[in-house]
């Protein structure tokens, strides 16, 4: 657990700053520059920051046992390199179009309500990373507002992130018909460009904001770290305490 930060600070546990230079330009439209108002904002990417490892895999295995999961992950990686390869893939990148296989072919046809039950059975399963888990209470504490986002499914966020004090959620989205999953995103998929642009809409629609925090991993989060005043690069230590 970090120490206290001195008044108007934010910790700085285990944590270097990015090594890649801006993803957008100073004058790009999609840039942060001059901010205004009385509140910061912190954002947090969850998968490899909040917590270790990646929860995805975990909330399809609590739908279909872990066991067929990770078999259903191993094939969707496999068909998605195959794919890649040909210029087939579904996403617009290989990690993307492995998503995009491996949603549909383990959550299409699942009723929202055995989602939900699902995601409630991860909260206890989740193992947080306790420092930077201290640097989101902290800026709570110091009334800034705390913002997750991340590549996850907002079928199963909210639960995992219920009473943290988080002001908004920003996911990867579910297609959902008549209380059915179809397998299909309903939103870009929340990563790497895709996330950087959901942050600069959401501070363009929430500010003026008077800084803005930013922390995640590398190098998918370079893109979203480079838009904040302070943006930095979590590395989690295999033995780092957790809760």
């Amino acid at each position: 657990m970090t120490s206290a930060p001195a008044s108007g600070t934010a910790p700085r546990p285990s944590l270097t700053q990015p090594a890649a230079p801006p993803a957008f330009p100073a004058d790009s439209p999609a840039a942060v520059t001059a901010v205004h108002g009385p509140s910061g904002v912190a954002f947090f990417d969850f998968d490899g920051t909040l917590i270790h490892g990646d929860s995805l895999p975990m909330f399809v295995g609590e739908v279909i046992g872990r066991r067929r999961a990770a078999l259903a992950l191993a094939d969707a990686i496999r068909s998605g390199l195959h794919r890649h390869v040909r210029g087939r893939g579904p996403g617009c990148d290989f990690p993307g179009s492995v998503k995009a296989i491996f949603l549909k072919r383990t959550l299409r046809g699942l009723p929202v309500a055995e989602a939900m039950a699902a995601a409630e059975r991860m909260v206890p399963r989740i193992r947080w990373h306790q420092p930077m888990l201290e640097v989101l209470k902290d800026h709570c504490r110091q009334g800034r507002r705390v913002v997750v986002a991340t590549g996850a499914l907002d079928l199963y966020m909210p639960a995992l992130l219920r009473g943290l004090g988080v002001a908004d959620l920003l996911a990867t989205g579910m297609e959902v018909v008549d209380g059915t999953l179809t397998g299909r995103l309903s939103t870009a998929n929340c990563v790497r460009r895709d996330k950087a642009e959901r942050v600069t809409a959401w501070i363009a629609g929430n500010g003026p904001v008077a800084a803005t925090w930013g922390y995640g991993n590398h190098p998918s989060d370079l893109p979203m770290l480079a838009l904040m005043h302070k943006g930095e690069v979590v590395r989690i230590r295999r033995r780092s305490n957790h809760r």
